[in-house]
């Protein structure tokens, strides 16, 4: 069985980034590379929110990312998880804003999957918070994915 992986809004974003400084680039390459050559190696998904997010504006890129996740099966979105999601801002786990962060962390921990794959260092892959993300987890008895970068996961496969 491969590992699960939730796909979150950066990760096709900056697949068709345009940006041109440097983190911005290298961003670009490795979520590339991990896409074109380490996907096979997981069983992927996505959410509707996902969708919704690139949905919500106008950005170069737009309807490519939405093509690249468009055949991805997409983890279910339901009570349990706006609970959990009202529990993370709650204990200041993530943002209040409950359509972002937190409902990605709470898709991918309600469903298990092994990885949640993000850009988003701020909130997500972040060692800094991830102990705090494991005890509220712990806490609401819920399984805690690693919160990793594309750049993580190359060469993980192998």
């Amino acid at each position: 069985m491969k590992p699960s992986v939730y796909i979150e809004t950066s990760i096709p974003s900056f697949y068709y980034e345009v940006r041109t400084e440097p983190d911005n680039i290298a961003r670009r390459e490795w979520t590339r590379l991990w896409w074109n050559e380490h996907l096979t190696a997981y069983d992927v998904y996505t959410s509707e929110a996902v969708i919704e997010e690139l949905e919500g504006g106008p950005f170069p890129g737009q309807s490519d990312a939405l093509r690249l996740i468009g055949g991805l099966p997409l983890l279910e979105i339901n009570e349990p998880i706006a609970d959990i999601v009202a529990n993370y801002i709650l204990h200041h786990v993530m943002p209040k804003d409950p359509a972002g962060d937190a409902l990605h962390l709470a898709v991918a921990s309600y469903h298990k999957c092994d990885f949640l794959v993000t850009w988003n260092c701020q909130h997500l892959a972040n060692a800094n918070k991830f102990g705090h993300i494991r005890r509220v987890n712990n806490l609401l008895g819920l399984y805690v994915p690693a919160l990793v970068t594309p750049l993580e996961l190359i060469g993980e496969s192998q």
